[in-house]
């Protein structure tokens, strides 16, 4: 409410954000966070045998790794700022307010990350030159590991705490921000799970690099299967402590989570299809690992679990984001940006009387469609579109058919939502807005049009609400932010 909204309608803001956000993540944990250990190990494989072809191998590779994460990962992790900024301000803004030291802190290690993996990469040539240049090189793979990790361990605590606050709900310091109930199971989680999809990533580039020396192949393929099979147990013990300590309200909502609302009904017969696939990933790896000349895991066959692991982490984000459904910030603020305190006060005044970017105050008969569509802007948008993804017309016509809905049917339906569907925020307005919002929709129903710029009052200010200090009701005001 404090900013002009972003609206995406084609597409839906929350596609927006996961399609940068899942990208970052398929590169960052595969190829910055396990990759390195593993390129580092390869090379110290080829220091302690004696045979150039490893070095050779691991050079190849960390040159694949240092162009897509300097490249790719480093724009997808900037769009993930730009994105979540321009459709959640509040929430970021939020966020940054509690964990400015610990967001300070990664950025100055992702700088140095920058700094190593330069230094790593280009001083790879120098390191031929004496067993001790390569010793040398090997510690500063170490240290980029180490470095790479870091940053996860800072941004996997905020991560965790927008599913569950823990005791920053009741004190406000980050210390308990921080070491949320859910950060360490998530971090034993996400850093096994790296470490396992980077050896299935190396498997399926071996098979590319090798095509000329399947000697060199045999030998790469098992050692990093075993590296995969190693991680794969502690992935999956990491899994259930996660899983464990994920709240109970949020479990309810893992069928449309996994299956999406359409598809809830199908949730265990997919999560039935991604068991079979971790199968058939077991089964390669332990294939790989006892590979000989007589028993050979095919090229093609090599690529295939690191597809099935990210297809896995993909419906994992998805996941994770969904279930702390109804809130952006567990048991703080909405997934629609309105924070949980702020509800009796929006309830009683009516939001539209306290939101800033607004061309409607007040609504009245000749107002109510426009004071509708702000209301479906500011309230429904961070998660429906009109016509796109997440259609609220498809949705009105598919729990209710071609025939238009009574306005006062809408109207007390929005007023019951949340209790209907757990993952919706309830309603923060009074009962006029409830009105208002439900003669648009009716209106989507018979011909209402795409929400304008103009129309939503995207850069239109009108007068600001007055808050009066005398009044001892009004001790919350939404405009400003009260996070230590």
């Amino acid at each position: 409410m404090e900013f002009p909204l972003f609206h995406l309608d084609f597409l839906n803001n929350r596609i927006l954000i996961a399609v940068i956000a899942i990208l970052h993540v398929l590169i960052n944990h595969p190829l910055a966070v396990g990759g390195i250990p593993l390129v580092t190990l390869l090379e110290w494989q080829g220091s302690r045998s004696g045979d150039a072809r490893w070095d050779e191998l691991a050079q190849r590779i960390m040159k694949t790794f240092f162009l897509i994460t300097t490249t790719v990962g480093a724009l997808t992790g900037v769009g993930i700022w730009f994105s979540t900024s321009l459709v959640n301000p509040v929430a970021i803004g939020s966020l940054i307010r509690v964990f400015f030291w610990a967001w300070f802190t990664e950025w100055l290690v992702f700088v140095t990350e920058v700094a190593l993996i330069m230094v790593y990469f280009l001083s790879w040539k120098r390191s031929l030159e004496s067993p001790e240049a390569k010793k040398r090189h090997i510690r500063w793979g170490i240290i980029l590991s180490i470095a790479s990790w870091i940053t996860m361990v800072l941004i996997v605590a905020i991560l965790s705490f927008m599913m569950d606050p823990g005791n920053w709900m009741s004190q406000h310091t980050l210390v308990n921000g921080f070491f949320n109930p859910i950060y360490a199971p998530q971090l034993a989680f996400r850093t096994t799970l790296a470490m396992l999809m980077a050896g299935t990533v190396v498997l399926s580039l071996t098979g590319w690099f090798c095509r000329r020396d399947e000697d060199l192949r045999l030998k790469a393929v098992s050692l990093v299967s075993r590296w995969s099979l190693i991680w794969l147990p502690l992935c999956a013990i990491a899994s259930y402590w996660y899983w464990q300590r994920v709240p109970g309200a949020m479990r309810a909502n893992l069928a449309t989570a996994v299956a999406t609302q359409a598809f809830s009904n199908w949730h265990e017969a997919m999560l039935l299809i991604m068991i079979t696939g971790l199968g058939i990933v077991l089964l390669l790896l332990t294939a790989g690992a006892m590979t000989s000349p007589g028993f050979r895991v095919p090229r093609y066959a090599a690529v295939v679990p690191a597809l099935v692991l990210a297809g896995c982490l993909g419906s994992f984000e998805r996941v994770r984001e969904f279930i702390r459904k109804p809130y952006a910030i567990g048991q703080y603020m909405y997934s629609n940006g309105i924070r949980v305190q702020e509800y009796p006060l929006l309830q009683r005044d009516g939001l539209l009387a306290h939101a800033t970017y607004t061309p409607v105050r007040e609504i009245t008969s000749e107002n109510e469609l426009q004071a509708g569509q702000t209301l479906f802007t500011l309230t429904c948008t961070r998660c429906h579109t009109v016509n796109g993804v997440n259609s609220i017309r498809v949705q009105l016509n598919r729990m209710y058919g071609k025939q238009p809905w009574e306005k006062d049917k809408i109207a007390q339906f929005i007023s019951t939502l949340h209790t209907s569907r757990s993952y919706m925020p309830p309603f923060p307005g009074n009962a006029r807005e409830r009105q208002a919002l439900a003669a648009y929709l009716v209106s989507l129903q018979t011909g209402g049009q795409l929400p304008g710029a103009q129309s939503v009052g995207i850069g239109q200010l009108a007068a600001p609400p007055a808050y009066d200090l005398n009044d001892p009701d009004a001790t919350s005001d939404p405009t400003q932010e009260r996070i230590p």
